[in-house]
């Protein structure tokens, strides 16, 4: 059964989702129904991603009912601003061919272009509307969130951001689980690559007879977290998910969370502005 979370508004999320970042539109159709035949039901796109409308038609050529789908976009930084907010949002709307979206997001904060609050109040309308079933923001540290708290009135139900072992952001999910708002990890199994071979995560692996992988998105999932995990590759989609009928003893996550080093292996929020990332 697939673990779910409940969101600050009642609204309940699953905890597992494929993240659609760089699936192009010819291998979405294939990914797609192979990661619904394994028992995801929660997407994770964003305009950035150019693939709204093949994840859309995928979806829409699927026999699962839209209800028992859990769909996430993102508003690109280019677009923030009230109106453009508004008009970002229809168009992705619109590619998704869908009613309403599940969760929409601030993919950046840009704080030094000072728009993030009047894009959120432009999504509190929607909200309001009922096109958007739960607001959230993406790559927000503690200071975007107090100015974005203090201006607005819908309090973030997801804050999605960069989160694996070797970045263990966990002061930034202690003070979002403070605020009521949940956590998404982003690029949750870092880039593989030299992370699955550590001998920590290895020896966990063997000890639960489960991949690397799996023993990484479990720990997300018993530390609370939503994730979003990546991938074209069939197998891997189906393993990523298969993580529903094994638990982490408490030794282990605490094994897992002392790998943090404090790495961002990707950009830092502060620094991105509007404009930056074509």
């Amino acid at each position: 059964m697939m673990n779910h979370i409940q969101l600050n508004n009642g609204v309940t999320m699953p905890q597992i989702g494929l993240g659609v970042y760089k699936i192009s539109d010819e291998e979405m159709s294939e990914v797609v129904n192979a990661a619904l035949d394994a028992g995801y039901r929660a997407f994770d796109t964003a305009h950035f991603y150019f693939n709204e409308a093949s994840l859309g038609k995928a979806l829409n050529e699927s026999n699962i009912p839209r209800e028992e789908l859990f769909i996430t976009t993102k508003l690109w930084n280019d677009h923030q601003g009230y109106e453009s907010t508004k008009k970002a949002f229809n168009d992705s709307l619109q590619k998704l061919d869908m009613d309403y979206v599940d969760l929409y997001l601030i993919h950046w904060p840009c704080p030094e272009d000072e728009l993030f609050v009047e894009s959120y109040k432009a999504m509190e309308e929607l909200y309001h509307e009922g096109k958007i079933k739960a607001l959230g923001v993406a790559n927000f540290k503690e200071h975007h969130l107090n100015k974005l708290l203090q201006e607005t009135t819908v309090v973030p139900a997801v804050n999605q951001i960069e989160y694996h072992p070797i970045f263990n952001q966990d002061t930034l999910q202690q003070y979002c689980k403070d605020k009521g708002i949940a956590v998404t990890a982003w690029s949750p199994l870092m880039r593989g690559g030299a992370l699955f071979e550590d001998e920590t995560l290895k020896r966990i692996a063997e000890k639960y007879n489960k991949t690397v992988a799996q023993v990484i998105i479990r720990w997300h999932i018993d530390s609370g977290r939503i994730v979003i995990p990546k991938s074209s590759n069939i197998e891997r989609i189906k393993e990523n998910i298969d993580v529903c009928h094994f638990e982490l003893m408490e030794q282990d996550i605490e094994a897992i969370n002392n790998l943090n080093r404090n790495e961002r292996q990707f950009k830092d929020p502060d620094k991105i502005k509007i404009g930056d990332m074509k």
